[in-house]
Order: C-alpha cells, then structure tokens, then sequence
C-alpha cells in the first residue's frame, strides 16, 4: 500500500501526467482538493473508488482516511493541484504518514506558472534580459514570509518573478517593486491558468492596479519582469552557427570530435 502524492496540473484535465492518470485509474481511495483540482480528473478513478473532497477536511481528519486506507491495504491517490513541490502542504502531511510509517510517492505535476507563461505566450527566460525566475508569494493568512524573503529583497536581482498567492495584495507588490524594476516594466495577470475560464491582464507596474479591478481575489499569479513580451533580445548562442558544441561541432578542429 502507497499513499501517491500526485501533481494534477493547472487546471485543464489533459494537463497531467500519463504516470498521475495510471495511478488514479489503479486507486480505489482518491483525495484531491476540490477547489483547484478538476473534476473531470476524477474520471480516470476505477469503478467503485472512494473519492473525497478534501477540501473542507482538517489534517488530522486527512490524514486518518490514509491510515484507514493503509489498514486495508489500500492505495491511495492524493491529488494536489499544480505542481507538489511549492505551496502544496504536502510535506505536513508527509511528516505525518513517516511518522506512522505508511509509505510514500510523488509524482510531479505541470506547474501553474508555466501554465500562466504559456497563456501569455512568453519565455521567462529572455538572453541578456533574464536569466532567472523567482517564485514567491506575499504573506497571507495561512503563512507568513520568513525574514529575508520579501519582493523588495527578490526584486533587487532583477529576475523574472511569478507571484504567486498574492492577487489580494496587488497594492502592496505594485508599491515594492516600482522602485526597483520602474513604472514601465511589463505586468502580466493570469487568473485561473488553463481553465477555460482563464483571464489574462497585462499592463506595466504603473498600470495594472487599476487593470486588474474587478478582477477575481483568488487562483491567479502576478508575472513581473522585462521579459514579458519583449522582442528586443539577443538570441541564444545554442543554435548559431558558429558555436561549438557535442552535437553538433562546428569544425574539423573541434575538441568534441570523436566524442559520444
């Protein structure tokens, strides 16, 4: 018996996995969290399957239908929206099952923000532009920011940044990066990211508080950074002619020939 932690994806059902959808089709208990995760996932769950929201379920209560399930030998398939590995609250639960010795596996999912990136049809990473993307959010209810971990520290470097969990705090971000990336630097809001009711704003720093007004206070992420739409860019020296690589060598001198 496992318990399988599985990445359902932004939100349109055939953005999973082909290893997510085999696991739920071979699990006869299915928890996913009804507010993010497609229904039309739940499809793929065997004839019989005992499938709960755990949406409106505290950890414990959570936790005990694993145990339960794990007292029957039964697999279980845990479904998370996005991608496990950043605000999944998937590692409280994992200290809990390794605390009762009920095993474990992940199966990564197809992050929201390369949902969102995809939407507004950019790279996050431009040559000579950007060449890094930070993910991060604004403090919330549910968690707050460790000390050092603000959009003014990230924001300095001058990365790409996807903002996430923080649509309720547009205000604030606009006021912490203006002086750092400037009132022309290019916005991007995307709401519900492959959904078909996904929304998309774009604007600059200077412009899309007011854009984003009557927009959803929830599921959405903020990008920021030059990147964002820019035609202005240097081209990667991976596919010029000139440069020399294992696969493809660009001369008889090459320190690559004759290499695997």
């Amino acid at each position: 018996m496992t318990v399988h932690f599985i990445g359902a994806g932004p939100g349109a059902p055939d953005l999973i996995t082909l290893r997510g959808r085999d696991l739920i089709a071979r699990c006869p208990v299915c928890l996913y969290a009804g507010s993010l995760v497609p229904a039309a996932l739940l499809d793929h769950c065997p004839a019989g399957a005992r499938i709960v929201n755990s949406a409106p379920l505290a950890l414990d209560e959570i936790v005990a239908i694993m145990a339960e399930a794990h007292e029957r030998n039964e697999e279980v398939a845990r479904l998370h929206s996005g991608d496990l590995s950043v605000w999944s609250a998937m590692g409280e639960q994992i200290r809990r099952l390794e605390a009762l010795g009920i095993p474990y596996d992940i199966t990564p999912g197809v992050p929201s923000f390369a949902a969102a990136a995809a939407a507004i049809g950019t790279e996050l990473t431009l040559p000579e532009l950007g060449q890094s993307l930070v993910l991060t959010r604004t403090p919330g209810r549910a968690s707050a920011m460790p000390p050092g971990e603000s959009l003014s520290a990230f924001g300095a470097t001058g990365a790409t940044l996807a903002i996430h969990l923080s649509i309720h705090n547009i205000a604030q971000v606009v006021r912490d990066l203006v002086p750092l990336y400037g009132v022309d630097c290019p916005v991007a809001i995307v709401w519900r990211a492959s959904w078909p009711d996904q929304r998309v704003v774009r604007g600059t720093l200077g412009t899309i508080e007011e854009a984003a007004v009557g927009g959803p206070e929830r599921t959405a992420i903020i990008l920021v950074g030059p990147v964002l739409g820019s035609r202005d860019f240097a081209e990667s020296s991976l596919y010029a002619p000139g440069y020399d690589r294992r696969f493809r060598p660009s001369s008889a001198d090459s320190i690559f020939i004759g290499k695997p």
